[in-house]
Formats: structure tokens, sequence, C-alpha cells
């Protein structure tokens, strides 16, 4: 378990691949606000939750 990653998992890296191609601009892993936010979509005020099987 030790070796499990909670950021930039492939799953995540892509989406964020998707988003970037579709000039989606966004920040990852934000830790302004509470919880574990993958995507924040800040022009949208959308954030996106992955999650990913390990």
């Amino acid at each position: 378990m030790s070796q499990v990653r909670g950021k930039n998992t492939k799953s995540e890296e892509t989406d964020r691949k998707y988003l970037f191609s579709k000039d989606f601009r966004y920040r990852k892993n934000d830790m302004r606000y509470p919880g574990t936010l993958d995507i924040l979509l800040t022009k949208y005020r959308t954030t996106i939750f992955i999650d990913g099987c390990f």
C-alpha cells in the first residue's frame, strides 16, 4: 500500500492531457480548498475528482 500514489496517477494524466488539448486551463492538486482536488477549473468554478483503481 505504500506504493500507491495520491497525486499524478495515470488516469489523472490522461484526463489532464485531454483537457489541455481542448484548451481548458486548470490547476492540479490545489490545496487552497478543503478536500483533495484533482483538477480545478477556476474559470468555470468546477472541480474534478478522479477515482482511480490501484
